[in-house]
Order: C-alpha cells, then structure tokens, then sequence
C-alpha cells in the first residue's frame, strides 16, 4: 500500500477474498476499533479463522463499552465476532517464555492444514453439486 492510501480500501476486500484468517490477539487488541473491525468482517465473511492468543487468554478479551470512538451498532458486531472467535481452538503464544521460531513453524502448519480443509470442503461441495445438476438433468 502506497501513503495516503485508504486502509478500508484495501484490507477490506483482502478480508472478503481470502480463503482463511489469522487474527493476533494481544492485551491492546480490543482497544483497537480496526482490529475488530477486520475481525467481525471475517466473522461475517465466513471465513475459517486461526486465533493466536499472544500475551492474552481469551477469557481476558473484551469490547470494552466505555470507548466512546465505537458506535453502538460496532459495539455489538465486534462483541459477537469477539465471543466468536474466543471459543474458536487457536494458538497460544507468551513473547517472554516463547521460541518465535518454533512458533512461526506451528502457525505455518497451522495455517496449512486449514487451508488444505478449506479448499478440500470446496471441492466436495462443488463434487455435490456438480453430481446434483446431473441428476437433474437427467430427469
């Protein structure tokens, strides 16, 4: 992205075209209007999401209501998309006691095991439906 560029022109459809997610949860993470904003779109999307609790349990995240910069109709769509992913199996990570390397190497494998589910899912569905207007176009 160039300088003066819109974020929300960009990252938006990224989010809309994607195959899966990975949100990084940290203890400033719902303090942070785009953030949650890029969450609650995947959340909406669709999309497979791989969380990464870093430095935070997930029990700790909340939307915090007092933050008057989140309009009230945000406030809810980021508190649901929030629960959401809170209860979604991820990754954990403690920047003080962690091996970044050997956790960029289970990300990876993290991040390539729900790709290839993603894609296989898509092509039994397309299997199914392929097999479906055969049926019908035999009758």
């Amino acid at each position: 992205m160039k300088p003066g560029a819109k974020l929300s022109d960009k990252i938006d459809p990224a989010i809309r075209n994607c195959k899966i997610g990975m949100a990084i949860f940290s203890p400033q993470y719902c303090d942070s209007y785009f953030c949650l904003h890029e969450l609650s779109l995947m959340m909406e999307s669709n999309k497979r999401i791989i969380p990464v609790f870093c430095d935070v349990k997930p029990s700790e995240l909340a939307v915090k209501d007092m933050n008057v910069n989140f309009p009230n109709k945000d406030l809810e769509k980021f508190s649901l998309a929030l629960e959401e992913a809170k209860y979604t199996v991820g990754l954990t990570f403690d920047t003080l006691k962690g091996d970044w390397s050997e956790f960029l190497v289970k990300a990876s494998d993290a991040i390539m095991k729900n790709l290839y589910e993603v894609e296989r899912e898509k092509y039994i569905n397309r299997k199914k439906y392929i097999r479906r207007q055969q049926l019908l176009h035999n009758y």
